[in-house]
């Protein structure tokens, strides 16, 4: 084709912007590899049904749309991923993009007479998601956000995580002078209590400010040089050149300087989203982690469906339409409990939704690994067989009073989750710490072109089945090992394909 031809068949060309998020240790940047690896070489296992169609099919890296957005780093992270040493690679601390355009044979008359080929793009935008829980900040003053942060400091945690932060609060007033020395001590705390409180349980997501934890650039900036207060109920405490003033000018600032913009510029402009969630963290929390992980969903499906008179309601030209929530990790865990984790997690979602008002976009829940690094194995002991799954601890994991150098593989029982969703929210039946979940390292890559690396079998290989192969072959492009990315990507983008 000629370039005229490409640059009029990129004008005509639809665009669909996926956004992907999730708090800290969800898997997003796992996630963005695996499925941008798959459909490049269209050899995941299992394979992308939505794909096996297409005829002519070619999916190919394109240039940045935007030029003034970092580019999600593909080759880097695929590289950790697949490497001799194989690692998972560090967390989502800025937003960044990449485009993967989808291209087959033209299907009506017009292109065809014209040379032009059918296309998609798909712009994948990845952002942190303490940044997505800022968007309740939008609405909320600062008097109702310090009610809400303090009466959370008291209730949810445990009494040393938040008794610093607490005990310095009482020592302040809101009609106190303004001092900046204050201010920095005070978001200092706030801060260390935020993060040993998201330390403990990364479904801990129901407060921001995200850049607390995140600060980027804005390290030490007054943006982010404020904390909240017990406020009184009488009036005027927020007088010129107070405490509660000074703070209060600094958080309207950062929701002017900080929450807006990211908004306008790239939330506004999605189209479908990704939502990564921890849940098996929440679930070894017991009903009290799966309670916190409802309230932070509620605030992050507020940021998709925003009501008619809130604030985004006037900065959004258009609303996500699809939203795919998926519980990520679903390899640590046997295939009998992916349905059963799905659930869970559709429970969770459809109560948060309730409470938010909800409604209009398409929603759906996954299991999901998005590079799966463990095997079904069905193992007996006493004459009880239990589902298991099979794979490399990270170094330094402990499995049975047992300390694991990454590089030797384990068998280990994660426990089966409940047939009925209701029963993990139930504080009677679900208890702190009543499974066994284990970190695993990534699986060696090495091509396996003939086994079955999707099936769920009782191996007794010494390695997983998509390990090394007996004869030592090797070959350029191996197999990616999934769980669940072909259902979620025929979920978004298959009303894109003929």
């Amino acid at each position: 084709m000629t370039d005229a031809g490409h640059l009029l068949s990129d004008l005509i060309t639809p665009t669909v912007r996926l956004g992907v998020t999730g708090l800290s240790r969800s898997g997003k940047t796992v996630f963005i590899t695996g499925l941008v690896k798959s459909l490049l070489d269209l050899n995941a296992v299992p394979r992308f049904s939505a794909l096996d169609r297409q005829h002519g099919l070619k999916v190919y890296l394109e240039p940045q749309p935007d030029d003034d957005v970092p580019r999600f780093q593909f080759e880097d992270h695929l590289a950790a991923l697949s490497g001799p040493d194989p690692d998972w690679p560090e967390s989502t601390r800025r937003i960044s993009q990449l485009r993967l355009t989808l291209e087959w044979p033209a299907g009506d008359w017009a292109r065809q007479a014209l040379g032009m080929p059918s296309r998609l793009h798909i712009d994948i935008v990845d952002y942190p998601g303490e940044w997505l829980i800022d968007l309740a900040l939008l609405d909320q003053s600062f008097s109702d956000w310090s009610a809400d942060a303090m009466h959370y400091a008291r209730t949810a945690f445990k009494p040393e995580i938040s008794a610093d932060f607490l005990k310095f609060c009482g020592k302040q007033a809101a009609g106190d002078p303004a001092e900046e020395a204050i201010a920095i001590e005070g978001a200092k705390l706030f801060k260390t209590y935020l993060g040993q409180s998201r330390q403990r349980d990364p479904s801990r997501a129901i407060l921001g400010p995200g850049r607390f934890l995140l600060p980027g650039d804005l390290e030490g900036s007054p943006l982010i040089t404020f904390f909240p207060l017990d406020l009184p109920r009488e009036k005027n405490v927020g007088r010129a050149g107070s405490l509660h003033a000074l703070l209060e000018r600094r958080y309207e600032s950062y929701k002017t300087h900080v929450v807006e913009p990211f908004f306008k510029k790239h939330f506004s402009r999605l189209d479908r989203q990704v939502v990564l969630i921890d849940v098996l963290t929440a679930l070894n929390g017991g009903a009290k982690g799966l309670s916190d992980l409802e309230h932070g969903l509620e605030g992050v499906l507020k940021a998709f469906r925003p009501g008619a008179n809130s604030w985004l309601s006037f900065i959004l030209p258009r609303r996500i339409d699809k939203i795919a929530f998926a519980a990520t990790k679903a390899d640590h865990i046997h295939v009998t409990s992916h349905r059963r984790l799905e659930a869970i997690l559709d429970k969770a979602v459809a109560r948060a939704a309730r409470r938010s008002d909800m409604a209009g976009a398409d929603t759906r829940s996954f299991a999901l690994a998005a590079l799966r690094a463990t095997e079904n194995v069905d193992k007996v002991a006493s004459g009880v067989s239990y589902h298991c799954v099979r794979g490399r601890p990270v170094r330094g994991e402990k499995v049975d009073g047992r300390t694991f150098d990454g590089k030797k593989a384990a068998v280990v029982f994660p426990g089966d989750l409940p047939d009925d969703p209701l029963a993990a929210f139930d504080p009677e039946v679900a208890q702190v710490g009543q499974y066994a979940f284990t970190r695993f390292a990534p699986p060696q890559l090495l091509p396996t072109p003939d086994v079955p690396v999707g099936r769920a079998a009782v191996s007794t290989a010494a390695e997983p089945p998509w390990g090394p192969t007996h004869d030592g072959a090797s070959h350029a492009s191996p197999a990616w090992p999934h769980i669940g990315l072909d259902r979620l990507f025929t979920f978004l983008f298959g009303d894109e394909l003929p």
